[in-house]
């Protein structure tokens, strides 16, 4: 009997633990998946922590990102827009009359030559000038006879070659005066220049001076260099794995070397023709900014917006990453709950294109209509909830 009365009582003992680990296990592992759900979705905050982060509320945004291509090169002048002035024919330098860095007028006289040669045009342009009267009335007078009959041809002929001849000399001294920037009026009054100007063909400035005074100059020889900076144009490079999104009027943001002010710039023409090692094409872009202080041959580095799309898109800073995904949060609560607890939800998302502080967003399932997004240092809120869940497991 009293065998028997252990046995019973041994038997109660063992379902009473048993009993006991039963009702203390089974409700713990509830509360915890229970509890793991609420902390890994979802944050509460009170209105003044809410207040002390500073967080903002706001639907979904739109962005606009631009396709960008980068890029480098140069500042370059236009063919048209800058001049090497050469010397016509040799002589010596007798006055220099600009500096470098001189802004200068087309027709502006840069120096003086003189040499004994440009007398020797003069005078036998003098010559043929005085000539050309006396045997145009020469010429007249045969022909006259020989119409009449009373002269000879062979008179008549001979006269005309002379005529022709001396006006052929004289149209070519003329051509070469005219070159000289010489007053063909003021020759034929018996003047002679004893020095020539030489003039600039184009507006611009002095980038370079070659010469000295009583240098002589050697027939196209360079004297001067000027190049119009009004014209400036930027001569960017583009690869060959992007010159297919490039095209004329895409909008170009660059800065040159020596200042980190960004200009802008509207492509006028892309090249053709590809250039060798490494393989890319030219394109010219005019810049908008006229009164910047540029000089030709800066290197400058740019890029290009080559297409403009518009999608849904949230500061960067309202976006997380967590084990490899990404989150945002939202709230559904109204106003009025909103001043007892700000409650918010974890939200997974795909993330797109980053630019200047946006990212795009591609939501896996639609947002409920009330919804509000928290716009800014989401990371807050996930550190929130990794202290609740550090609470939650002590």
């Amino acid at each position: 009997m009293k065998t028997y009365i252990k046995y019973i009582a041994s038997l109660v003992l063992i379902l009473g633990l048993f009993s006991c680990t039963t009702s203390e296990t089974a409700p713990t592992e509830e509360e915890n998946d229970h509890g793991h759900d609420h902390i890994t979705n979802e944050v509460h905050l009170t209105p003044q922590k809410f207040k002390s982060l500073k967080i903002e509320l706001d639907t979904m945004q739109h962005h606009t990102f631009e396709g960008i291509v980068q890029t480098n090169g140069s500042l370059e002048v236009p063919p048209q827009h800058e001049a090497t002035i050469t010397a016509i024919l040799g002589g010596n330098v007798v006055s220099i009359e600009v500096i470098e860095g001189e802004n200068v007028k087309k027709g502006q006289t840069l120096a003086y030559l003189s040499h004994p040669n440009f007398i020797n045009i003069q005078t036998a342009y003098l010559k043929a000038f005085h000539n050309d009267a006396y045997l145009s009335k020469q010429f007249d007078r045969q022909t006259k006879l020989s119409e009449a009959e009373i002269g000879a041809g062979k008179d008549m002929q001979k006269s005309k070659s002379e005529y022709l001849s001396n006006k052929g000399e004289m149209n070519g001294y003329a051509a070469q005066l005219k070159q000289l920037n010489l007053n063909l009026n003021y020759i034929q009054e018996g003047n002679l220049y004893d020095r020539i100007p030489v003039k600039s063909p184009i507006n611009g400035s002095i980038e370079a001076v070659d010469i000295q005074i009583g240098q002589y100059m050697e027939q196209q020889t360079t004297m001067f260099k000027i190049v119009n900076t009004e014209h400036l144009h930027a001569d960017f490079m583009v690869f060959e794995k992007d010159v297919m999104f490039v095209k004329e009027g895409q909008k170009i943001e660059f800065t040159v070397a020596t200042s980190n002010q960004p200009l802008t710039a509207e492509i006028i023409s892309v090249g053709k023709r590809f250039e060798e090692a490494p393989r890319a094409v030219h394109i010219h872009a005019e810049i908008e900014e006229k009164d910047i202080n540029l000089v030709a041959g800066m290197y400058i580095k740019g890029k290009i917006f080559t297409q403009a799309n518009e999608v849904m898109a949230l500061p960067e800073s309202a976006v997380i990453t967590e084990d490899g995904k990404t989150y945002i949060f939202i709230t559904t609560q109204s106003e009025e709950k909103r001043e007892k607890e700000f409650e918010f939800q974890m939200i997974e998302v795909k993330t797109g294109k980053q630019e200047d502080g946006w990212i795009a967003i591609d939501l896996l399932s639609p947002l409920p209509e009330n919804a509000k997004i928290v716009q800014n240092d989401a990371y807050y809120l996930i550190a929130e909830m990794l202290k609740g869940e550090t609470a939650h497991e002590h």
